[in-house]
């Protein structure tokens, strides 16, 4: 269920040059010191950035690690904002960090991914925020769940926080990846699909993990049609604090974002419109014959659970699931279909099966 949003358009924020996309949000991952702040914001304003970030309160695994230099860094980002001109944000993750927040004038607050798993803080800071007018960007829950993100942006919309808007950053995961975080780019693509309003940023320095991936997943975030990024950018990232590894040199900044392709959302180009059209309607007639398709594969299985009812036969066969499923990723190789998307397909036909057998057993 989509439940509507009532929000302002990023293009009434102020904050962004939008002539020339994307829109960026760059910065130290932690104030460190004044010098430190100061150098960074001096290199990218002359980069034509126009959002600086820094985190002042920093949640880290273990006690003991570098956990943020506190309220006094607030100071620090009114010196950018006096000095340079820029807009400054933070995150928050509490009621108190949002009362600190609006009293140093910070233009613009963040919900991280570990406090947006949680809709009591999350309730918390929106209660604090309630009829500010303040920009709020909520990072997706570390865990892949939608309806938490979705949550946590109907929390602070219910509070009067007109100027939403969300941060991907991926997710985490036990799996050997390239990456520090799985990026899960589905679930973005299903947000941005219901909340198509909202502006969208991609984070592809705590995505990355390192310096080497920020490139290729920026450029995929663009590929995507989201709207900005969200970059970690520190005068001097061998001495950084916290997450070394994952920042660019105002400079090296400069280069990514010269480098990257943006992609256009819409064009007048006539031949362009015709054809993806036809296309799409191509794509319409399929998806109507894959729904009818389900529909009759269902209704058997409904058949399938009736007879297993009558003769007292368990519900879920795993040979013949492996069977079926093993034979199914074999004849997807013919049309170049990926064997996990042909396993995630059928795997979720096989879980309905089983829900409307169940149904049946329990009738």
């Amino acid at each position: 269920m989509v439940r509507n949003l009532d929000t302002i358009p990023v293009s009434d924020w102020g904050f962004f040059d939008e002539s020339i996309p994307p829109l960026v949000i760059a910065g130290p991952c932690s104030a460190e010191s004044e010098l430190q702040v100061m150098m960074t914001a001096k290199g990218l304003q002359a980069l034509g950035i126009h959002v600086f970030r820094a985190g002042i309160w920093k949640p880290r695994t273990h006690p003991g690690s570098f956990e943020g230099v506190g309220t006094q860094g607030l100071e620090w980002l009114r010196k950018v904002k006096q000095g340079y001109g820029l807009k400054v944000c933070t995150e928050v993750a509490s009621e108190k960090h949002v009362y600190e927040c609006l009293k140093y004038g910070i233009d613009m607050v963040w919900i991280g991914a570990r406090t947006s798993v949680n809709p009591f803080l999350v309730q918390e800071i929106a209660d604090a925020l309630r009829d500010t007018e303040i920009p709020v960007l909520v990072k997706n829950p570390v865990n892949p769940d939608i309806d938490l993100w979705i949550g946590a942006l109907e929390r602070l919309n219910r509070v009067g926080v007109r100027k939403l808007g969300v941060i991907h950053r991926g997710f985490t995961t036990t799996g050997k990846i390239p990456y520090r975080n799985e990026p899960g780019w589905q679930i973005a693509v299903e947000l941005r699909t219901r909340y198509p309003e909202l502006p969208f940023f991609a984070d592809p320095s705590h995505m990355g993990g390192s310096r080497q991936h920020i490139q290729e997943l920026s450029q995929r975030a663009m590929d995507l049609g989201l709207d900005g990024l969200m970059v970690e950018s520190h005068c001097d990232p061998s001495c950084a604090l916290s997450d070394a590894g994952q920042q660019l040199t105002p400079e090296d900044l400069g280069t990514l974002l010269k480098a990257l392709t943006v992609r256009q959302k819409v064009t007048n180009d006539r031949e362009y419109n015709d054809n993806i059209h036809q296309l799409r309607t191509q794509i319409d007639v399929i998806d109507e014959n894959l729904i009818a398709e389900l529909g009759a594969r269902m209704e058997i299985s409904r058949k399938i659970g009736t007879f297993k009812k009558a003769h007292n036969i368990a519900i879920v066969q795993a040979l013949r699931w492996e069977s079926v499923l093993s034979g199914m990723i074999e004849k997807g190789k013919a049309y170049n279909l990926p064997e996990d998307f042909v396993k995630a397909v059928f795997t979720a036909i096989h879980e309905a099966s089983i829900a409307v057998q169940n149904e049946i057993l329990e009738e």
